[in-house]
């Protein structure tokens, strides 16, 4: 077998991610996925790319904002490398404003905005009227419109990510092999449970989140959030809406009710 340099231990969103940048870097890598790339979490369908509110400003948020301001370049790279779309797309978001007590802090956030954003982005207030028949129902007619909030095809992504890196020479094995080199664990709740189980300690969980897919072509549209709910128009003319979080479930890959 060819010389390894790390290998990486999962094949989700993390892991391609992670190996994307060893290699970019130089370093032989290798992925190791027991499934085949995107087969937990990071094939789903929601794919929102949103910014914690500017404000209470901390390491944190300051490394989720250069994170997002770092996407658009990440996936024209790897987009050049596969020749394939990952759906990627910086087309802001929408909320609802409830009340006139959460309008004043949405209108004082669009000072915080400009200060922690730099002014590579803006949160503003603005009427539901300016977006009609897509806005979201707003109690008071006003909406948040953040041009920061981006969108991603989950399973597109990971399609052209690992494509990429294969086009880089990077092995993606599935099945069971013995890594090599400077091993990244990127094995999703699996891993986790398996880690807690040799700690003999809990080390954290899975949360199974259901989401639906439907054909409506609102691409150019901005993402809403309101409920707790993402509603995310994706490249290829569907739209995602999701999530339910659910720390409890029986069955990881089943719908039901929560789900309608």
């Amino acid at each position: 077998m060819a010389m390894v340099d790390v290998t990486v231990m999962g094949a989700g969103i993390f892991g391609l991610s992670v190996a994307w940048a060893c290699r970019a870097r130089g370093a032989a890598v290798r992925v190791i996925d027991p499934y085949r790339p995107g087969a937990g979490s990071s094939g789903g369908t929601v794919g929102a790319l949103s910014p914690h509110t500017p404000e209470n400003w901390n390491a944190k948020k300051q490394f989720q904002l250069e994170s997002l301001m770092m996407a658009g370049n990440f996936w024209a790279g790897v987009e050049a490398a596969s020749g394939l779309a990952s759906g990627y797309g910086r087309t802001g978001r929408l909320q609802p404003i409830a009340d006139d007590a959460a309008l004043a802090l949405a209108r004082a956030r669009e000072t915080t905005a400009a200060e922690f954003w730099r002014g590579e982005a803006e949160w503003r207030v603005v009427p539901a009227a300016a977006h009609p028949d897509w806005a979201p129902l707003s109690a008071t007619g006003y909406l948040v419109h953040d041009s920061l909030s981006a969108r991603l095809g989950p399973r597109r992504a990971v399609e052209s990510l690992a494509q990429a890196l294969r086009c880089r020479g990077v092995d993606i094995v599935t099945g069971t092999a013995e890594p090599k080199g400077a091993v990244v664990w990127a094995a999703g709740h699996a891993g986790l449970a398996a880690l807690a189980a040799d700690l003999a300690a809990p080390v954290g969980a899975g949360v199974k989140g259901q989401s639906a897919l439907l054909a409506l072509d609102a691409r150019d549209l901005p993402q809403i959030f309101a409920d707790g709910v993402h509603v995310v128009p994706h490249a290829d003319g569907t739209v995602g809406i999701g999530s339910t979080t659910e720390r409890a479930y029986d069955d990881p890959a089943g719908t039901d009710d929560a789900l309608e």
